[in-house]
């Protein structure tokens, strides 16, 4: 069983910045890659951010320039800096790894 906790969330006022982390537990070895999504209110999950092998990186059109994921020193844990944030980032954003999610952790910015 492995299990993927988020942290971070929370309020913001646009133009602000948080962090995610996200750390992963249980019986596995590595996670490989690991990713970001996001669900905001009334709208289907979407990918964010994806890092594989630790330096290949993805991101959605809509957080390039200002979102960074980022692998953590510790194993199977990863980050996602988020900066110059807007009201439509908006969301619940998981956690994603090996087929599994975490439970998630809201992020609000306000305008």
């Amino acid at each position: 069983q492995v299990q993927l906790v988020e942290s971070g969330g929370g309020l913001v006022q646009a133009g602000g910045s948080l962090r995610l982390s996200c750390a992963a537990s249980g019986s596995i070895v590595s996670i490989n890659p690991m990713a970001w999504y996001r669900q905001a209110p009334g709208k289907q999950r979407e990918l964010v951010a994806q890092i594989s092998s630790g330096v290949l990186t993805y991101y959605a059109d809509s957080v390039k320039g200002r979102f960074t994921i980022s692998r953590g020193n510790a194993r199977n844990t990863v980050y996602l800096q988020m900066t110059s944030l807007k009201s439509e980032d908006t969301a619940v954003y998981y956690c994603y790894g090996a087929g599994y999610w975490g439970q998630g952790t809201l992020v609000t910015v306000s305008s």
